[in-house]
């Protein structure tokens, strides 16, 4: 199913006198990734959960491919959107598959369709259909467990994701290869999401675009991470990202996207010389430049064959320009 569109209009929530989220106005095309992020009681998941109207905005319009939320059944409105939150929230006297299947079955899908459908997620989010669908919650991992909620929330295959600090259950190992495992579905189902968490990190690593948001639920910042970390809109913002923003711009930025010097005939690496990827940020390339003490590192393609040189000067260059990479 194709992404949407989401639009906030001038969205509040109030309870009595406490404003939640006041006067929010963003816009997500379809097929990217939104991070809203902020400070504890800055009403971000209070934002998300208006989407799917587990809360209801008591203000303003929130518009899915341009129809306004209020004017939907909520059954209907949630069975379009998948949801996935920190404590993942799986059925434990369901098996894996069971878990997946809900959703579908809902949808009164026919069974082999739905056999079909478990294994096939079970796969696109890296479990073993074989190894994983008969077993239960109580027998996986923490981050097996997110994987499972992330293939639940696919099952329907919705246009529109929710996920509510999704990894922040998990060790920082298995968070960071949960958020390349998005990554890299993004990159197959283009799925429109938004996204909560309050590690300005993760936000720039996950988000095509960031909302920053501020204590009363005002919205401080919206734009692409690399406009915020060049250009923070206020002292808090630029606060939020942190002093070190420069560094987090070439977590931005790829060896790829960079003029690679080319080999000489006959080049090899020097014992010792970083060997990196295409795909390698500029931020962990210029690390390993430091702890190996060199001045380059050698690009190389998935067989190790030499593709080019990065210098320091090159990286030192991105970071002075910010004109590298598209996120």
């Amino acid at each position: 199913m194709k992404a949407v569109s989401l639009e906030f209009r001038h969205v509040q929530r109030r309870y009595a006198d406490l404003v939640a989220v006041r006067d929010l106005s963003f816009e997500v095309p379809a097929g990217n990734i939104c991070v809203l992020v902020g400070p504890s009681g800055c009403g971000k998941t209070t934002s998300l959960k208006m989407v799917n109207r587990l809360i209801e905005p008591t203000g303003g319009q929130i518009l899915v491919d341009g129809r306004d939320i209020m004017a939907q059944d909520p059954i209907e409105l949630r069975r379009g959107i998948g949801y996935v939150i920190q404590q993942v929230g799986l059925l434990p006297h369901l098996t894996v598959g069971d878990n997946v299947a809900i959703v579908p079955r809902l949808l009164g899908w026919a069974a082999p369709r739905i056999k079909s459908r478990v294994e096939e997620l079970l796969a696109l989010v890296g479990l073993d259909p074989a190894t994983y669908r008969d077993r239960f919650p109580s027998q996986l991992s923490g981050g097996e467990r997110q994987r499972v909620g992330v293939a639940r929330a696919l099952a329907a295959d919705p246009p529109l994701m929710l996920m509510d600090e999704p990894f922040g259950a998990v060790d920082p190992i298995v968070r960071e290869r949960l958020q390349n495992e998005l990554l890299r579905l993004q990159e197959q189902l283009a799925k429109t999401i938004v996204f909560v968490t309050h590690d300005i990190d993760e936000a720039i690593k996950m988000g095509d675009l960031v909302a920053v948001m501020d204590v009363g639920g005002v919205l401080a910042q919206f734009g692409p991470p690399r406009e915020i970390l060049a250009n923070p809109a206020s002292d808090f913002v630029g606060r939020f990202v942190g002093a070190d923003r420069g560094l987090k711009r070439l977590s931005l930025s790829r060896v790829g996207d960079l003029d690679l010097q080319p080999p000489t005939d006959g080049f090899k690496p020097r014992p010792g010389q970083p060997l990196v990827g295409r795909r390698a940020t500029l931020k962990d390339t210029l690390s390993q430049m430091l702890d190996a003490d060199v001045s380059a590192a050698v690009v190389v393609d998935r067989n190790q064959k030499v593709l080019g040189i990065v210098t320091y000067d090159q990286i030192a260059a991105a970071l002075h320009d910010g004109s590298t990479g598209s996120r």
